[in-house]
């Protein structure tokens, strides 16, 4: 933990955050270390794998991606710093599941930890993107969290689904293009178009794994103690961050 928040103070400085900025991004550091410190606590883990602490460093690097969409936003700096350290957030993405599988230390805290930074990032960089095409590209970024609240009233929307590949990669467009649309690499128009579209395929995602929740949602009782409805899937995973 010190050496992720000697990172986080390392890059705020190298990145010239404002005072605002680093409180953010200090916020989001602490808030994450609490959520982390008890999810390790109620897998009795004594602490990190090597993929984890990959895992950890983007979520660093979200942080101070956060800081700066706030410093962006005021005007305080340019987006070239923040493009760079997404893109780094991103790229690392690959690598921690990579690292989990050649030290054959996977897990399914290891997998949550990756899908709530992928999540809290994807949540940053439609913030940022806002900026450029307006708020309705905030969409993208709150998907996530509203399913979680969605799940308080309908809970089988908690449960699991089996994986699909092709999830895993329209989640990761969404921060790719969120990202190519802060660097202003294509007109106004034709990012929105791009943007749209990712967000199309994301609301397909979350609709279909919806369906397949609906569909695999645990055994209801009738009124004589009669189960109805189907139970979950064999070999279904936990509910993904991200689709």
């Amino acid at each position: 933990m010190v050496g992720q928040f000697v990172l986080l103070g390392a890059l705020l400085w190298a990145a010239g955050a404002s005072a605002a900025g680093a409180v953010v991004a200090g916020t989001c550091a602490v808030l994450g270390w609490v959520v982390l410190a008890t999810a390790l606590a109620e897998h009795d883990r004594p602490g990190l794998g090597p993929a984890d602490h990959v895992t950890v460093t983007r979520g660093t690097l979200a942080c101070v991606v956060a800081a700066l969409t706030v410093d962006a936003a005021v005007g305080s700096t340019s987006e070239g710093t923040l493009v760079l350290l997404a893109g780094v957030a991103l790229a690392l993405d690959a690598v921690d599941g990579w690292v989990a599988r050649r030290t054959r230390t996977a897990s399914a805290l290891g997998a949550r930890m990756d899908m709530e930074v992928d999540a809290f990032l994807i949540l940053v960089l439609s913030i940022a993107a806002a900026s450029v095409l307006g708020r309705w590209v905030l969409v993208i970024g709150a998907f996530r969290y509203l399913l979680v609240v969605a799940t308080w009233a309908m809970p089988w929307l908690g449960g699991g689904v089996p994986p699909r590949y092709w999830r895993k990669a329209v989640a990761a467009l969404q921060g790719i293009v969120l990202t190519l649309t802060v660097a202003r690499v294509a007109p106004d128009g034709a990012a929105a178009a791009f943007v749209a579209a990712a967000l199309a395929l994301l609301a397909w995602s979350f609709g279909t794994q919806g369906l397949e929740l609906w569909r695999a949602r645990p055994a209801r009782t009738d009124a004589l103690g009669d189960e109805l409805a189907p139970a979950h899937e064999p070999g279904a995973q936990p509910l993904q961050v991200l689709p």
